[in-house]
């Protein structure tokens, strides 16, 4: 009876050997994992790699990753960093690189002394003085502003960034028919830029606002008359996408 009960036990595989081929499989998973892993999908690759590229905020320096595009057809870009589409529509624009080609573009450009650049929180900011722009207490643009405002206009076309357009009055108070006070004074300069912009280039309104602050943001105290002709200004903020605020932008 022993002898039975041993010889039905020791049929089949050794249980010491299922342990080790479970073992063996699990080797043979993870190894067969690792290899798909390892395997690089070119075209997945160069769509990674494209995406990079077209993400290269500025045309002109050369691209992280380069395909057919020659070393001397990227230094030709160099000679106009603002040409119209530059920025690729939809693509969002590194501030700070931005700040450098608006002031390079307004030194290429004899505008240097009219409008000054400058980088805050907000994005990009732009001052043109009211005597580059309108005559005093009125919001017609001038004749003699319209080639800087077209300069203007050409940067604006090619970069996609939303632009707010803020007008600031000195604290002398005003009161005619058509403004009664400075806040209508300040909205109405901002709103002239705004159509002036729109009405001669290819730029879409919705990407503008116009704001009047009236006299309630001075740079400087207006005690001279110096400070006042400094306060008297319109303000083009080249909003950057990542700045979060409770206004619209």
């Amino acid at each position: 009876m022993l002898n039975r009960r041993r010889r039905q036990e020791d049929k089949g595989a050794p249980k010491w050997m299922v342990t080790f081929s479970d073992l063996m499989t699990l080797i043979l998973v993870f190894f067969i994992l690792l290899f798909s892993m390892s395997v690089v999908d070119a075209e997945k690759f160069r769509a990674i790699a494209e995406s990079f590229q077209q993400r290269q905020v500025l045309d002109f320096l050369p691209s992280a990753i380069e395909f057919e595009t020659p070393k001397e057809d990227r230094g030709e870009q160099r000679r106009d960093p603002f040409d119209e589409g530059k920025f690729g529509g939809e693509q969002d624009v590194d501030m700070d690189e931005l700040l450098e080609e608006v002031q390079e573009f307004l030194v290429t450009n004899d505008l240097n002394e009219l409008i000054s650049a400058t980088r805050d929180d907000r994005g990009v900011v732009l001052v043109l003085q009211e005597r580059t722009l309108f005559e005093t207490a009125e919001a017609d643009v001038l004749p003699d502003a319209r080639p800087f405002l077209d300069k203007v206009g050409t940067l604006l076309a090619a970069i996609p960034n939303m632009v707010k357009v803020e007008g600031h009055t000195d604290s002398r108070p005003i009161s005619t028919y058509r403004y009664p006070s400075n806040w209508e004074l300040s909205g109405a300069r901002a709103s002239s830029v705004i159509r002036y912009l729109v009405d001669n280039h290819d730029l879409e309104a919705n990407r503008f606002i116009a704001t009047g602050y009236g006299d309630t943001r001075p740079v400087v105290p207006n005690t001279t008359v110096e400070n006042l002709q400094t306060n008297r200004r319109v303000v083009i903020v080249i909003s950057d996408p990542t700045y979060e605020t409770d206004e619209t932008f």
